[in-house]
């Protein structure tokens, strides 16, 4: 038995023997956990502000309140900031305190400009831009601080008792394209021609990025992609009028396909990536078309 276990290519005593399919390998990201999770409070943050920022206008326009001054606004889009990254925080597990720095960390730079605001150094337009500016040392700072809680990755506190915060933070990517698209709704216009060339572009940068270029044949279908969209965008040039806006609007359709065969491959770009650009596409895509048979 000693010797059956000490034979080589056998099994050792301090090696036990895996019974059942081999686990599929699991894929890391390339990004460090650090700049993934300043990625992921950043995009919350720009989710905050896009839907309660909007919320608060309907509301305000409703009833017939009159447009906040820049000082107020800025704190107003702090708070909508805060409110996204808090709950995007709470739902990845971090701490009471980290959330406090974070909420913190968007605050302070209002709170600092609006001093020089107040004395008229600064006009509404230059506060809030240089709000949106020291935000990001800002939030650097509050990651920094804590890098050991940072550094790893949490659990979805919220996802055991919770499916839907599950369900909700898996479709944050079609989420935000939806609040970002949502003015087109309200007012679509056509798009110009070569914007058909931002779509198979994207593509290209990103796996070059990610050096997706290994995979066979993945390269030549992406210039593949960028010749199709190039010549449907010369096409509508060409033609011009209503005929090319139709194809405009096809290009942006298609592509919205293009998007979801690549998040179902996940290939080339990172799922949430096609899952973002696919609803974005789609919604161009139908808006360009609505716009077509109102006018």
């Amino acid at each position: 038995m000693t010797d059956a276990l000490a034979a080589p290519g056998g099994p050792t005593p301090s090696t036990p023997t895996i019974h059942g399919p081999t686990a599929a390998p699991v894929r890391h990201s390339r990004l460090s956990p650090l700049a993934r999770h300043l990625m992921e409070m950043a995009l919350a943050m720009v989710a905050g502000m896009l839907a309660l920022g909007a919320a608060r206008a309907a509301l305000g326009g409703l009833l017939g309140l009159a447009p906040a001054t820049p000082g107020v606004a800025s704190l107003l889009m702090a708070t909508d900031m805060s409110i996204g990254m808090a709950v995007w925080m709470w739902y990845r597990g971090h701490s009471g305190p980290a959330v406090g720095e974070m909420v913190l960390a968007m605050y302070v730079p209002v709170l600092v400009l609006l001093v020089p605001y107040r004395a008229g150094l600064l006009d509404g337009d230059s506060l809030m831009m240089g709000t949106h500016v020291l935000m990001v040392p800002a939030m650097v700072a509050a990651v920094l601080r804590r890098r050991a809680e940072y550094a790893v990755h949490h659990p979805n506190r919220a996802a055991p008792r919770h499916p839907w915060a599950r369900a909700v933070a898996q479709r944050w990517p079609a989420g935000l394209a939806l609040l970002m698209t949502a003015d087109n709704w309200s007012s679509p216009v056509p798009l110009a021609a070569y914007t058909l060339l931002v779509l198979p572009a994207g593509y290209l940068i990103i796996g070059t990025v990610r050096r997706q270029w290994g995979v066979p044949g993945a390269l030549r279908l992406q210039l593949a992609g960028l010749a199709g969209w190039s010549g449907l965008a010369l096409l509508a040039l060409l033609l011009g009028g209503a005929a090319g806006q139709w194809l405009v609007a096809f290009g942006w359709l298609a592509h919205a396909g293009w998007d979801v065969i690549h998040h179902r491959t996940g290939k080339v770009v990172p799922r949430a990536y096609a899952q973002w650009c696919g609803v974005i596409d789609a919604v161009l895509g139908i808006t360009i078309v609505l716009a077509l048979v109102t006018t």
